[in-house]
């Protein structure tokens, strides 16, 4: 089910931090958590009408090994686009995970 050979993009999945400034306003980062070799399995984009005028999404799917405790909380940074995590699928008995992003703006 797992075929490593196509697991040739790397990909950086963040998570958010807070940091406490010393005039005590909160700032809000990206960390990286993990760079891990990743398949895109999926990228589309699709236009859908918005109240406010056309708007486009960019969808895809990152099959990675599988790695306990990612949530939907993180985001995965590839080819310098940032997608946050909308669905984690895992694949067989802890062979993999499927990460379907959404690029965000």
């Amino acid at each position: 089910m797992l075929n490593i050979g196509n697991m040739d993009r790397r990909i950086t999945i963040e998570g958010e931090t807070e940091t406490v400034k010393p005039s005590g306003s909160v700032v809000k980062t990206w960390a990286p958590l993990a760079t891990v070799w990743a398949e895109v399995l999926q990228q589309t984009a699709s236009e859908f009408f918005t109240g406010y005028g056309d708007a486009e999404t960019g969808t895809v799917i990152f099959r990675i090994r599988y790695r306990p405790g990612i949530t939907t909380a993180e985001r995965v940074t590839y080819d310098g686009t940032a997608y946050g995590i909308e669905e984690i699928k895992e694949l067989g008995r802890r062979d993999a995970l499927e990460l379907r992003g959404e690029a965000l703006k």
